[in-house]
Order: structure tokens, then sequence, then C-alpha cells
């Protein structure tokens, strides 16, 4: 069996082994592709060695068949089409206990603080996978964890049609934040300065500026009468991206916020008490989210052909990670984890 792992003072390296078995309560899933998604980056990168310690297998973006089942596991058969939810939690925190579960105070992401996706076979726990549609594209299909990020971002933003938006940040989660936006409703406005992503955003119908040549100010104020926009989603996580997006709200407006900020930012207070502004944070999903990023990609809502931009063997995953690391002509690479072709 071959699996991409991350190695501290390495980065990612192709390794061989053999697949264990399923325990009890377990479903092994024959991976059939894998996202690797920003997170993924910074893992490689170093910025999680304390979650990931010295060599661990990564990956939570993915879709897959089952292989095998534990003993107990009555709910899924042997070539059934799933994804996995990564989340496992403790369920007796306080908040657990407040319905809160998706960020539990001893969270378990799967991926990061346990071995993930990118590799041949995955044993994971029955109560996170998820069934997928009859007849609905794996390669599409591992796109549902970050579409449901999206969902949960929108939803967060409490959404309604007609609303004016702004997605600060073009990359793959940003522009299914604007599909997710869209198909509520939304007039959606990407602020992104990369040309291939605005190039790509644009292509769908989505309203671009470049915030590095246009008066972002002023052409907001155009798009919304000079009152501002309803719901900012700042997903650049950077310091430009998060003054952008507060600057462009209007009074009472809202801003999620979705992309990760490793370093600590300055945020104009006196601008949020002023127009009585909303700051709420969307960390990841829940089931509710997953089932409908099912539906959004099952129901040809989520443009999923501009968003993959390439598809490689698990062999080369070292090189796909090189690849993103360099930024460039890309969105989404997909790792396809199928025996055949590793």
């Amino acid at each position: 069996m071959l699996a991409a792992e991350y190695v501290i003072g390495a980065g990612i390296e192709v390794s061989t082994g053999k697949a264990p078995a399923p325990g009890p309560g377990e479903v092994q899933i024959a991976v059939a592709f894998t996202g690797i998604c920003g997170t993924d980056l910074h893992i490689a990168h170093g910025a999680m060695d304390e979650r990931t310690g010295p060599r661990r297998v990564i990956g939570h973006e993915m879709a897959g068949t089952v292989a095998a089942l534990g003993d107990g596991v009555g709910e899924f058969a042997v070539g059934d089409a799933v994804t996995v939810m990564p989340l496992l939690w403790c369920g007796t925190c306080p908040t657990c206990l407040a319905g809160n579960s998706h960020i539990c105070e001893n969270l378990t992401f799967v991926g990061i603080d346990s071995p993930g996706a990118l590799q041949e076979r995955w044993n994971v726990p029955a109560h996170i996978v998820v069934p997928l549609p009859a007849g609905m594209s794996l390669r599409d299909a591992a796109l549902v964890e970050p579409v449901a990020v999206a969902h949960h971002d929108v939803t967060r933003g409490r959404l309604a049609a007609g609303e004016q938006v702004a997605v600060v940040g073009g990359g793959p989660v940003g522009l299914l934040i604007a599909a997710v936006a869209a198909e509520r409703g939304a007039d959606v406005v990407v602020i992104e300065p990369d040309s291939y992503r605005r190039g790509v955003i644009g292509d769908l119908g989505f309203a671009t500026l470049d915030p590095a040549n246009d008066d972002v100010a002023a052409r907001i104020a155009e798009r919304s009468g000079g009152a501002g926009i309803d719901v900012a989603f700042e997903v650049s996580g950077s310091q430009p991206g998060l003054t952008t997006a507060l600057a462009v709200l209007r009074p009472r407006g809202r801003l999620v916020a979705v992309g990760i900020h490793t370093a600590l930012r300055e945020v104009d207070l006196k601008r949020i008490f002023w127009r009585e502004l909303e700051v709420l944070g969307a960390r990841v999903y829940d089931r509710n989210d997953y089932d409908a990023a099912v539906a959004l990609i099952a129901n040809g809502h989520i443009p999923v052909e501009a968003i993959i931009s390439e598809v490689v063997p698990l062999a080369q995953a070292p090189q796909a990670f090189e690849t993103l690391s360099r930024g460039g002509s890309v969105m989404k690479v997909l790792v396809d984890c199928r025996e055949a072709n590793a």
C-alpha cells in the first residue's frame, strides 16, 4: 500500500506498507481521490508539528468506496461510495454538551491529529463516514469537505437572498463561498490580487476586484449605492484582507472570519463600534453542512471543473505539494489514490 506522509524535517514522502484490517466499529475505505488544501500546505511547511508528531499520513478532503467492514458495522456495504467528515469529538466537554460538538474542546481533526486520506486504504470510525448518492463522481465528491466549509461559512453569516456579499480572497474556499452565496441568491463580488484566480472566478460570471489596481472603496460604493456590503467573508488570512473586509461593510454589516490568521492582527475597533458591525468566526462544519455540500455538488451548483486544476497519482504527491506551494496558475490539486494509479 502506498501512502503520502508528512515527515518532520523532510516534508512529504511516499511510503509503502501493508494496510491493517479495520478494527471493531471501523470502515476501511479504498480511497479514490484526496484533495490538497491550505491546511495540508501549512503542515508540509512545518507549522503543525506539535499535532502531527514526527511522521503522519495527512489529507482530509476525499471520496472513495467501502473496501471492508470491521465488527459491528452494519450501516454500510462493501462497494458503497462514501466520503468522511473528519471530526472526532469527545461528547462530554461543555462545548459538546451545548450542542457545538464540531468545535469540541478536545476535538481530533482526522488527517492532522490522526492519520489521513493520502493513502490507498484508510480505516476510520463508521460514525464519521458519509454516504454518497449513487452515480456521483468520486472525483467531484472529493470536494465535499471544502464545500461543507463554505456552506458553514455562509450559514454563519446568516446570508439572505438579495444581500450583497464581498469575498476577500479568491482561492478554492473563497470561490466555493461565492458559489454557495450565489446559490442562495446573493449578489457577490470577489476581491483577489492574483490575476489567474480572478480570471477563473470572472469566467464563472462573478464580479471581481483587484485590490492592487482597483479603487475598492469606490467600486463597492458604486455597487451598494454608497451603503456598503451586507456580509464580508475574510478568506485571505492576511492583514490587508482583514482591513479590506471591515472597510467595505455597511452599518450593522457582518464580517465572517474564515481565513486562518497565524499572527495577531490590527483591527479597527472604533469602526466596529461606530457602525455596530458583527464579527463572526467560522471554523469547520457540522453534519448538516456535510449533507448540504453533497447535495450542492450532486445538483450541479458547484463549479467543480473550475476548481479542480490538476489530478496527479499518489506516487507524485510530493511534487503536487511543491506545485501548490509555488502558487501560480492552479486552484485545487487532487491526488488519485486508487491502487491502479499508484
